[in-house]
């Protein structure tokens, strides 16, 4: 008989391999597994120093873009604010001189000089011009509220100095009042006004400088770029045994063009933004501010001789405005080219406010003003109006240089921006080119 058939028991592990029967090691299940087994194969590494590559490439290209517009962005901040902080300061020299003129007009008595007048209402019309402008260029809400408050208060100021004017003419001595309470009105409510909306102007000038610097910061990145591309061709290099991969090539040449393009306009407008701001900038304030003081002094002068004999205190502003102009200007010249034109002509005409005064500590009033009113060439009138001239003319040549340095590297700081992005697409396009290459090789 035979014996029945029987099973022996399936050895350990039977059983429990692939489908297919043929021995190969399962199919990773997770994704994590899946990225590790492709790791393990060079389609697998050349795919991932595909994706190194093509984030290095927009990395600089980005990092780039934002470097350049961000810093252009601070720069142009910088030239509109240092634009109005010019703007403020032409208008407080207006109103003062406007005062300047009146106050010496009054010392003539009787119906002031046309040329007097003319000056006067020139200079009162440019500030009524320039209020509404700059109100409606502030970047602060605040300060437009505070430079429209200023447009009553010059009103209120020209009515009291035609009130002056008025009474004067007629001499009668109350005339002197109201000039004193125009005076008054200017200097208690719109130069102080018009000193904060300056000081808060500064203030963002400086803020701006500041985060023109901030960018280079993004330079960084655009070297990291640089570096990983050059890491990945190191990589291929050694891998595949061939020097060159014309993408690749290619690819480094495009980011290296956007990062030495990027970086040069990132360091060349921080310099620029750091030599406008010691150099026209700081010039083009201190000028602007020592001739308001000095234009302020002149009007301490008249008002010394309007109070016969009780105008000391004036004579003390005089000379604090004027030491306080005189260090300004030293500023403003060791900031561009050490010119000393505006101070020797302020210390001419300090000369001349000197004979005014030992004219009028003589005894000789009439004299006294005969030469502060005179306008002859070699009177104090022709003194002041040399140096008013020449310091104007040399607020308008530094800020010109200071807003057109600020424009120009703005300018090249954002067009180095797009040429790095664009340039760093243009690689990243070629990176994958030249990898793909390689990839086709084990397909």
């Amino acid at each position: 008989m035979t014996a029945p058939l029987t099973t022996s028991p399936a050895a350990p592990g039977a059983g429990t391999g692939p489908a297919d029967g043929n021995g190969a090691a399962p199919e990773p299940t997770t994704p994590a597994a899946r990225f590790t087994a492709g790791l393990a194969t060079t389609p697998g590494r050349l795919a991932l120093a595909t994706t190194v590559a093509v984030v290095a490439c927009l990395l600089l290209g980005v990092t780039g873009f934002l470097a350049g517009s961000s810093q252009s962005a601070a720069l142009r901040d910088a030239q509109r604010d240092a634009a109005q902080l010019v703007g403020t300061q032409e208008l407080r020299n207006d109103l003062v001189s406007a005062d300047a003129t009146a106050t010496n007009a009054f010392l003539v008595g009787g119906l002031e000089p046309a040329e007097a007048r003319a000056r006067y209402e020139a200079s009162l019309s440019e500030a009524a011009q320039a209020v509404p402008s700059l109100a409606a260029t502030a970047r602060g809400d605040g300060e437009a509220a505070d430079l429209a408050t200023i447009s009553d208060s010059v009103q209120r100021y020209a009515g009291l100095v035609e009130s002056a004017r008025a009474n004067n003419r007629q001499g009668f001595p109350v005339g002197a009042a109201y000039l004193d309470q125009a005076s008054a009105a200017l200097r208690d409510e719109v130069l102080p006004t018009l000193d904060e909306v300056s000081v808060s102007t500064s203030e963002r000038v400086d803020a701006d400088m500041g985060s023109v610097s901030l960018a280079q910061a993004l330079l960084l990145f655009v070297l990291l770029g640089l570096v990983a591309l050059g890491a990945v061709q190191l990589w291929l290099a050694r891998r595949t045994h061939r020097v060159l991969n014309t993408g690749l090539a290619a690819a480094s040449v495009a980011l290296l063009v956007g990062g030495v393009v990027a970086t040069a306009a990132v360091l060349g407008g921080n310099g620029v933004a750091r030599s406008v701001a010691s150099g026209p900038y700081a010039a083009t304030v201190a000028t602007s501010q020592a001739l308001s003081l000095a234009t302020d002094a002149k009007s301490m002068e008249s008002f010394t001789l309007i109070k016969r004999g009780s105008g000391a205190d004036f004579e003390e502003s005089y000379q604090t405005s004027l030491a306080s102009a005189q260090d300004l200007l030293d500023e403003a010249g060791n900031a561009v080219d050490g010119d000393t034109s505006s101070q020797d002509l302020l210390a001419a005409w300090d000369a001349k406010h000197a004979e005014i005064r030992e004219l009028d500590d003589g005894g000789d009033w009439d004299a006294a003003v005969e030469a502060a009113t005179s306008t002859a060439d070699d009177s104090a009138g022709a003194a002041f109006a040399a140096f008013s001239d020449s310091a104007h003319a040399e607020v308008e040549a530094t800020s010109t240089a200071a807003v057109d340095r600020l424009g120009s590297a703005s300018t090249t700081a954002l067009i180095a921006g797009w040429v790095a992005l664009v340039l760093g697409v243009a690689g990243a396009v070629a990176a994958t080119a030249g990898m793909n290459v390689r990839l086709k090789e084990y397909r």
